[in-house]
């Protein structure tokens, strides 16, 4: 496969993505009411963009780009630690 026809594939796997994802903001309805796209609907919806999730992982291992991305809880401890360094907040000390 071309780098052409990958990056055209990428493009519409993104676009699918957003236009499923919007759909699903669209018609977000609270659960005391009546739903207006049907279980199937949303099933194949669901179906879908497990689907586009699983060739953009094929795509970016066959480019060498395997991602390590996993969701992660807000909750749970980061696995590094940022420490910012700014030299003019620190004044060494006249010992």
């Amino acid at each position: 496969m071309s780098n052409d026809t990958a990056t055209k594939e990428q493009q519409i796997l993104q676009v699918m993505r957003k236009v499923l994802t919007d759909i699903a903001k669209d018609t977000y309805t609270p659960s005391d009411l009546k739903h207006p796209l049907s279980e199937s609907t949303i099933h194949s919806i669901r179906d879908c963009l497990s689907l586009i999730s699983s060739r953009e992982a094929e795509i970016a291992k066959e480019n060498g780009q395997e991602s390590k991305m996993r969701p992660r809880y807000v909750d749970e401890p980061a696995s590094s630690v940022v420490v910012e360094l700014d030299p003019g907040k620190f004044k060494p000390s006249k010992d």
